[in-house]
């Protein structure tokens, strides 16, 4: 079984010892991460330290990346910078090949604007560029990350019907994940191309101290138990 997970992790400015505790639980493959800090000295460095993960793609530039565990190979990395639009932050999506027990992925991690229209494009350009890249490396593409909306809205609707939402496949948990504190919205997925099967999403199954969530970060983190589809490995 290959795990997918997806945290925002608010430039590690809260509890950085609660993080590290919540995705020590998660025990994820790989690890796509929002709102890297992306102006702080030493950032590689209090990343790798507060994951426990090695970072292969991505970064500060517009704070996605996706990292690593020992089971993962890291064959390819790159990033793509998504339309700009005036007034609003840069965004893109970072993409990192990876090989588990012989499944080859393309994971990309995103982190959507908080206005409307530009996600709706964003979410076109995501969705071809990671479908592109994952056709020529003969990999399964797996687009993970904080969506800045819920699954009635436009944009994640455009992506359910390309994708498979990993929550509504097979749901753990309530799903919400935000606010961390009382989380009352879905806004962070695990979404997976075809060729996958996701056997659960949601909550972690080693579901850390309600504290920890609270204090880590202000988000609640996604964790995804994929395989290749027909496929599941213990």
């Amino acid at each position: 079984m290959i795990r997918v997970a997806t945290y925002n992790v608010r430039a590690l400015r809260d509890d950085r010892g609660a993080l590290s505790r919540v995705i020590a639980a998660l025990r994820p493959d790989v690890l796509c991460v929002q709102e890297v800090p992306r102006f702080a000295v030493g950032w590689r460095r209090a990343l790798a330290q507060v994951t426990g993960m090695t970072l292969a793609a991505g970064g500060r530039a517009a704070g996605v990346a996706v990292l690593t565990g020992p089971r993962a190979t890291v064959l390819h990395a790159e990033q793509h910078r998504l339309r700009r639009f005036l007034g609003l932050e840069w965004r893109a999506m970072a993409v990192a090949i990876v090989e588990i027990e012989g499944t080859r992925l393309a994971v990309g991690s995103v982190h959507l604007d908080l206005h409307s229209g530009a996600r709706m494009w964003h979410i076109v350009e995501v969705a071809t560029r990671i479908g592109t890249v994952a056709a020529g490396h003969g990999a399964r593409p797996v687009l993970a990350g904080d969506f800045n909306e819920q699954p009635d809205d436009p944009a994640w609707q455009y992506l359910s019907r390309r994708f498979t939402d990993g929550y509504a496949a097979a749901p753990r948990g309530d799903g919400s994940t935000f606010p961390a504190a009382n989380p009352g919205k879905r806004i962070d997925a695990v979404f997976t191309g075809p060729g996958l099967t996701v056997h659960a999403c949601g909550d972690s199954d080693d579901i850390p101290a309600l504290e920890d969530l609270r204090a880590a970060t202000d988000h609640r983190p996604v964790i995804a138990e994929i395989s290749a589809a027909g496929i599941r490995s213990e």
